[in-house]
């Protein structure tokens, strides 16, 4: 798989980031669609929060059965080409949705395509580049690719929407994604399957459990923790939790190696990862709502006033791949989070006097390192998870970060309608994503200390990291 180190290194990358730059981008870009498409269906309160949320839902449920486990049976290209082709016809299926309702289905859809291509993008990526320094420069121009997706989607999303419409957030993904199937084809090497007989009740249940949460999070404020619905969804949530341990120690299949956790330099990242991801995008998920509804901008305004949060995602991405070779990974981590963390503790005093170059200079600082982290992150667990097991440990770490945006944006999102006001609900809301950054960044400052981490993602010995 090593033929393409020479041959098309940047075609390469288009082709293995372009659904993944597609996918990140509709994480957070019907955010500021919400009121058109109210405004288009008559859609109720609950109906627009699944539109936002199923499509996470569907993603981070199904992530390692379609992406992980499905992608080692069967080949990484393979599945990476047929979930483009879910999230094309999803993407088409939600421009022309007639009904709310529909349109929730078409982003599920969207979400199990994601489910199929995302991590498959990281193990095409890996395999394709087994050099090390080109590796390495690759997983850092990919991840820059990636992060600047995430960063402009909520801007981007005001544009398209006061331009041409709330549908055409969802055209705009047809020919990028035609494009990435197309140079897919072309220039990555395909890969054959290993064959191997996929734990499909090990990944029922996992499903199952990871939806009623997230059913629970999303309904139990707006219906009741004593409605029926919810009652049942935290009843499955309570089954699986207990269920699916005693099923995965029993199974020769089981849905991910889970052995892996027993080394930090795995875990670790996998906590930071899901840590990080809620802080961040719950405080992305915040500050729009805080703009909009605290200070009456409207939300190509508010989209506009976040870039200062996001603007420094590739600009990280790009410093990694200069200092990698001489910062260990969980260093990296370490002191982005840490800043993160104590900047943020700032902006907990924000008054209606607060200035807005305030805002956006403690924003900027806060953000700044989200990048590295990114980087730091992806190519920590790739390493310690090792060749052998390439594709799961892209499923993993961003199944984890997946769960952290929904959990993240469920909980500091809801912080604000327990509050006297929106500033004591920002105050609040924000020191809780201060906390999930320092204690995110107290696990890798560990981890550093430890050791645990080298410098850049080295192709690993066939046990993986074997000295942790």
């Amino acid at each position: 798989m090593g033929s393409n180190d020479s041959r098309s290194p940047g075609l390469v990358l288009v082709a293995l980031a372009s659904g993944f730059v597609m996918a990140s981008i509709d994480a957070t870009v019907v955010n500021v669609a919400v009121p058109a498409i109210a405004e288009s269906f008559g859609s109720s309160l609950v109906e627009l929060t699944w539109v936002v949320d199923v499509y996470v839902l569907t993603f981070a449920s199904l992530l390692l059965l379609l992406g992980g486990s499905l992608a080692t049976s069967f080949g990484s290209r393979r599945l990476y080409l047929i979930g483009m082709g879910v999230f094309l016809m999803a993407s088409i299926a939600c421009a022309f949705a007639p009904t709310g309702g529909a349109l929730i289905g078409a982003r599920a859809v969207e979400g199990v395509g994601a489910a199929l291509f995302m991590p498959s993008s990281l193990s095409l990526l890996v395999r394709t580049f087994t050099e090390p320094a080109r590796r390495a420069k690759m997983l850092g121009l990919w991840s820059a690719m990636v992060a600047t997706a995430a960063a402009v989607g909520p801007t981007l999303g005001g544009v398209l929407v006061s331009t041409f419409g709330w549908r055409s957030i969802f055209l705009i993904n047809v020919p990028v994604v035609i494009v990435g199937m197309l140079l897919a084809v072309r220039v990555v090497p395909a890969d054959v399957g290993s064959g191997a007989r996929v734990s499909t009740l090990g990944h029922v249940l996992l499903f199952a459990t990871v939806a009623s949460g997230a059913y629970v999070l999303i309904e139990g404020h707006s219906a009741g923790v004593v409605a029926i619905p919810v009652v049942l969804a935290l009843s499955f949530l309570m089954l699986g939790v207990a269920a699916l341990p005693i099923q995965q120690r029993r199974t020769r299949t089981p849905v991910m190696p889970w052995h892996l956790f027993a080394r930090a330099s795995f875990a670790v990242p996998n906590i930071v990862g899901f840590l990080y991801s809620g802080a961040l995008y719950g405080a992305l998920y915040l500050m729009g709502l805080f703009f909009q509804n605290a200070r009456g901008l409207s939300a190509l305004h508010a989209g506009l006033l976040l870039l200062p949060m996001t603007m420094f995602f590739p600009v990280g991405n790009v410093v990694y791949t200069r200092i990698h070779h001489r910062v260990g990974n969980a260093t990296i981590m370490a002191t982005c989070l840490l800043i993160a963390g104590l900047a943020t503790l700032l902006l907990t005093g924000v008054e209606p006097s607060t200035p807005y170059w305030y805002i956006a200079l403690v924003l900027a600082a806060a953000s700044s390192g989200a990048g590295l982290v990114t980087a730091a992150m992806t190519a920590a667990t790739v390493q310690a998870a090792g060749d052998e097991n390439a594709n799961h440990a892209g499923a993993v770490v961003n199944t984890n970060r997946q769960l952290g945006v929904l959990v993240g944006i469920a909980a500091i999102g809801r912080v604000p309608q327990t509050t006297a006001s929106w500033y004591d609900g920002l105050h609040l809301a924000l020191a809780i994503v201060a906390a999930a950054y320092l204690a995110a960044g107290a696990a890798a400052l560990i981890l550093a200390r430890r050791g645990s981490t080298s410098t850049a993602p080295q192709a690993p010995s066939p046990c993986g990291d074997c000295s942790t």
